[in-house]
């Protein structure tokens, strides 16, 4: 009888199942339908703010400065291959290794292109959303200047990339072919003077406004006036497609003049100017405001801002927790990306004169009367930083970062606190002798759950003023070069650019000054490569052996090569297109170098 009830029950289910027609037809409650979304205003904002989703910053564990001349990792993750030349098609540990943090799958083809899909679905659908005319201009001036940022990473990764302008469906063709880069140039800067007629001058800057439109448009033009992508593929002899990667003719001056006017015209909007102004009154006052110009959440400098959803991630891998990834190990932090040799030895003299180790009153005290952004920038052995945590105070109750070694009278040494002898996370400890002070706030304590919540800056007007420059000496125009460089000089507290400097000692004055002024902040890795100086910056990383004699507090400096560095190749200029992408799409031509690899 049991089972003839349950036959019973399951029958009359099934039977009272059949009598609903619509039993199937039920709105799932954890999704919405696409005619859904494009009649709520509420889902149609919240895609738009799922396409700035798509953004990559910099606070990760592996930053973009340990895949050129400015940082080295202390863990040994995978950065050797991109520093050596030795990636392929199959791999590609720029952007997305085992270890790193999900952030950089951003960067991704991938991700990348699947970001450009939802601006194209926006395109196709917002006109018939039903909102004011003014508010779907808004939109639509914000996703035009996010799909110019998406092909921007495309272009500067890849060169030319196929541009695509539609939500494709199952249906459609996939097999696109490249655009040349003249096409995906002319792409995005489309892209940005749309964006531009469409936005406010001024504005939220965790959302796109016709300045940042316009300082997109000028980073692309430079990078498109730049020496990589007028080198007809020169780099890679018998590449049968250099369009790709590069413009016909050899004609750069307009390109040039583009870039200088795209820049101009951030200037002219009048809205941004250098944080702090151009005159600080002291030494510590210009240290002070250069570090505080990244421990606030916005100012007159700044452009356009990345905010952290810190709420909803857990864990100290899914948070950009930039101080527990890279403040030093003795503060019970992971070290991170520690500033290399070559970049601290960059930083100039307080007079404007080169440091140099050949000196050798400069070598006896290689920390002193130094540029006040290095001091900004960089913790070296002496610097104070912050009280210690319980672990190491009673050995430091001064604050003071440790990365030399301590002689006693029988011989032996003791490591300081932040090397990777020392007491606490050895692991994480510098092989260069310096950790970075960049971003980082000194208040807090950087714990997996403690992390400062200060915003990742996308664009600030610094890089303006550095792009015009550049375009300027491109053009010939020196002193109008040196007026906008010294305003960054000026800032920092430094002196101006001898009014002697020119030609090629000139542009290298002019490299050094956006190689200090930017560190860190994803430049380096596309300037060395659009400039085509890899070769003289990709050299093996340099450190500093530092030891105090015993009874002395003066240390000796060695220097050491800590990392075995070297621009093999000239291919990684760009990156191979993935294995994947080339398997699937037989109408995609590989990059320079990685043919039949």
């Amino acid at each position: 009888m049991t089972h003839l009830n349950k036959i019973y029950i399951l029958l009359f289910i099934l039977l009272f199942v059949g009598c609903q027609d619509d039993f199937l037809e039920v709105t799932p409650s954890d999704r919405f339908s696409d005619a859904a979304v494009w009649k709520d205003p509420a889902l149609i904002s919240a895609f738009v703010n799922n396409i700035y989703n798509g953004q990559h910053h910099a606070f990760q564990t592996e930053m973009l400065s340990s895949l050129c001349d400015e940082s080295m990792d202390v863990w040994g993750w995978e950065t050797q291959p991109v520093l050596k030349g030795d990636i392929n098609s199959s791999y590609l540990a720029v952007l997305a290794p085992n270890h790193w943090t999900g952030d950089y799958y951003k960067l991704s083809w991938n991700s990348l292109y699947i970001n450009i899909r939802a601006c194209n679905l926006f395109f196709e659908n917002i006109e018939e959303s039903g909102l004011e005319s003014d508010e779907i201009n808004k939109l639509k001036g914000e996703v035009h200047f996010m799909r110019g940022y998406f092909y921007f990473w495309l272009m500067s990764f890849w060169g030319g990339v196929p541009v695509v302008d539609e939500a494709l469906s199952p249906s459609d063709d996939f097999l696109l072919p490249r655009n040349t880069l003249e096409e995906t140039v002319n792409f995005i800067v489309a892209e940005c003077d749309a964006a531009a007629e469409l936005l406010p001058v001024e504005g939220d800057k965790s959302r796109a406004t016709k300045g940042a439109a316009l300082t997109l448009k000028s980073r692309v033009l430079l990078y498109a006036a730049s020496d990589l992508f007028n080198s007809n593929a020169s780099w890679s002899p018998g590449y049968s497609n250099p369009e790709l990667v590069s413009y016909p003719g050899s004609d750069r001056s307009a390109r040039w003049q583009a870039a200088k006017d795209a820049a101009k015209a951030v200037i002219d909007l009048g809205v941004y100017q250098l944080y702090g102004g151009t005159n600080p009154g002291s030494t510590e006052e210009a240290i002070q405001n250069y570090i505080n110009i990244f421990l606030n959440n916005g100012t007159e400098e700044d452009i356009f801002l990345s905010f952290f959803d810190h709420a909803n991630n857990s864990g100290a891998w899914d948070n950009p927790n930039v101080g527990l990834f890279n403040c030093p190990n003795g503060w019970e932090n992971w070290g991170g990306n520690t500033p290399i040799g070559q970049l601290v030895d960059d930083y100039e003299m307080e007079d404007g004169t080169k440091f140099d180790w050949n000196d050798p009153v400069q070598a006896a005290a290689p920390y002193e009367n130094r540029d006040p952004r290095f001091y900004a920038n960089v913790l070296y052995d002496g610097a104070y930083w912050k009280q210690r945590p319980a672990s190491t105070s009673s050995y430091d109750p001064e604050g003071k970062v440790q990365t030399g070694y301590y002689e006693q009278q029988d011989g032996s040494v003791i490591p300081g606190l932040d090397t990777r002898q020392g007491p606490v996370q050895d692991w994480n400890g510098t092989y260069t002798g310096y950790y970075t002070r960049k971003f980082i706030d000194p208040a807090l304590d950087h714990t997996p759950t403690n992390m400062q919540k200060y915003p990742w800056r996308q664009m600030r007007y610094a890089e303006v003023l550095l792009n015009y420059a550049e375009a300027c000496l491109e053009l010939g125009e020196e002193d109008e070069a040196k007026t906008y460089m010294n305003m960054i000089r000026e800032r920092a507290g430094m002196p101006d650019v001898p009014g002697s400097e020119s030609g090629d000692e000139l542009m290298e004055r002019y490299r050094n000054e956006r190689r200090i002024e930017l560190c860190y902040e994803q430049h380096r890795y596309f300037d060395i490569r659009r400039w085509m100086i890899a070769p003289e910056a990709i050299t093996p990383a340099q450190g500093v052996n530092i030891v105090y004699p015993y009874g002395s507090e003066s240390p000796t400096y060695t220097l050491t090569e800590v990392q075995d560095r070297g621009w093999n190749d000239n291919k990684t200029y760009l990156l191979p297109i993935l294995l994947d992408e080339l398997n699937r799409n037989d109408q995609l031509i590989q990059n320079p170098g990685y043919i039949n690899q």
